[in-house]
C-alpha cells in the first residue's frame, strides 16, 4: 500500500509541476527570438501572470543561467523546439531536477523508506525526458498529416500569382498548428535576415520529417534550375497523401497487435496492485524475500522484451 501511495504522490507532483509550466510558458518562440533573448535584446513579458507564478519563473531562469552554456543544454534547446515546448533546455532541466527532489521528499515523508523514495524520484525526470520524445513524435506525425493540404495551398497560391514566400505566409496565417507555427518561424527568420534556403533547412532539421525533406529538396532544386514549382508541389502532395493513406491502412490492420502490447504491460501491473491491496500478506514475499525480488525483476524484464518485440512486429515502414 505504501508503494502505491508513493507512486500516486509522484504522479500528482508531476502533474502539479506540469500545470505550473503551462501557466508560465511563453508565447510561441522562434529561433531568432531565442538568440535575441540570450543577449538580453528582447525581454519576455508575461501576460496576466499571477505574482507567485512570475516569481517562480524568475527563480527558474536564475537557477538555469549557469547551465545555459553547456552543450547538453543547447542540444536540449533544439529538442524542445522540435517538441514545441517554449522553454530552454537549462530551464527544463531545472524543472526536472526540482520535480525529482520534491517527489523524493514527499515519497519519503509518506513511506519513510530511504530506498523507495530516491528510486521514484529518479523516475520522474526520466518520465519527463520521455515525454519530450513522445511530443516530438506526435508533433511530427501531425505535421506530416497537414503537409499534403499545405502543399496544395502553396501550389494554388503560386498559380494565383503569389511568390513562394507569400505562399508560405498564407500557410502560416490560414492553417492550424503545428504546420502554421513552423512556417511562422520561417517567415520570422527571413524577416530577421536569414536566407530562404537557410530558413527552410533549419525548419527541415527541426521537423525531422522525411516527407518534408523531399519538399525542401524539390524547392531548392527548382530555385537553382527553374521549373513549374506548382506542378512539382502537386506531384509531391499526391505522393504524400497516398503514403499517409497507406500508413492509416497499416495502422488499422496492426491495431490489434499494438493493443495486445499495452495489455501485456498493463494487466500485470493492475493485478499486482489488486493483489497487494486485497491479499497483502502473500504479496509481501515479493518485497521481503530475495527470491521474490528476483522474480519481480525477471518479470519486468520479460514484460519489456515482450512489449518491444510486439512493437517491432507491428512497426511497418512505408
Amino acid at each position: 500500500m505504501l508503494i502505491f501511495l508513493a507512486a500516486l504522490c509522484a504522479i500528482l507532483t508531476f502533474l502539479i509541476v506540469g500545470l505550473i509550466v503551462l501557466f508560465i510558458k511563453r508565447s510561441q518562440s522562434v529561433n531568432v527570438f531565442h538568440r535575441l533573448r540570450r543577449h538580453n535584446v528582447v525581454e519576455v513579458k508575461a501576460k496576466e501572470k499571477e505574482p507567485l507564478i512570475q516569481r517562480l519563473y524568475k527563480l527558474i531562469k536564475l537557477l538555469a543561467r549557469p547551465f545555459s552554456a553547456w552543450e547538453a543544454s543547447r542540444s536540449l534547446d533544439f529538442k524542445l523546439r522540435q517538441a514545441g515546448i517554449p522553454l530552454y533546455g537549462a530551464e527544463y532541466a531545472v524543472v526536472s531536477i526540482g520535480t525529482a527532489l520534491i517527489t523524493t521528499f514527499l515519497v519519503y515523508v509518506i513511506t519513510m523508506n530511504i530506498f523507495i523514495a530516491p528510486v521514484i524520484g529518479v523516475m520522474v525526470p526520466l518520465i519527463m525526458w520521455s515525454a519530450i520524445s513522445i511530443k516530438i513524435s506526435r508533433r511530427r506525425t501531425a505535421f506530416t498529416e497537414q503537409l499534403g493540404d499545405c502543399l496544395t495551398t502553396v501550389a494554388n497560391a503560386l498559380r494565383a500569382g503569389y511568390s513562394f514566400q507569400q505562399a508560405m505566409d498564407v500557410v502560416a496565417k490560414e492553417m492550424e498548428p503545428p504546420i502554421s507555427t513552423e512556417f511562422e518561424r520561417v517567415m520570422t527568420d527571413i524577416t530577421m535576415g536569414v536566407s530562404l534556403e537557410g530558413a527552410l533547412e533549419q525548419m527541415n532539421r527541426r521537423v525531422g520529417s522525411a516527407d518534408f525533406d523531399l519538399v525542401v529538396t524539390a524547392v531548392l532544386i527548382q530555385r537553382e534550375v527553374g521549373g513549374n514549382l506548382a506542378q512539382i508541389l502537386d506531384t509531391i502532395s499526391e505522393t504524400i497523401n497516398e503514403r499517409i493513406r497507406m500508413k492509416r491502412e497499416i495502422n488499422a490492420l496492426t491495431a490489434q497487435g499494438r493493443f495486445s502490447a499495452w495489455v501485456l504491460v498493463a494487466l500485470p501491473i493492475f493485478m499486482a496492485i489488486f493483489c497487494w491491496m486485497f491479499n497483502h500478506d502473500q504479496m509481501q514475499v515479493f518485497v521481503t524475500e530475495e527470491a521474490g525480488r528476483y522474480a519481480v525483476l525477471f518479470a519486468v524484464a520479460m514484460e519489456i522484451i515482450g512489449f518491444v518485440l510486439i512493437q517491432k512486429i507491428v512497426d511497418i515502414e512505408v
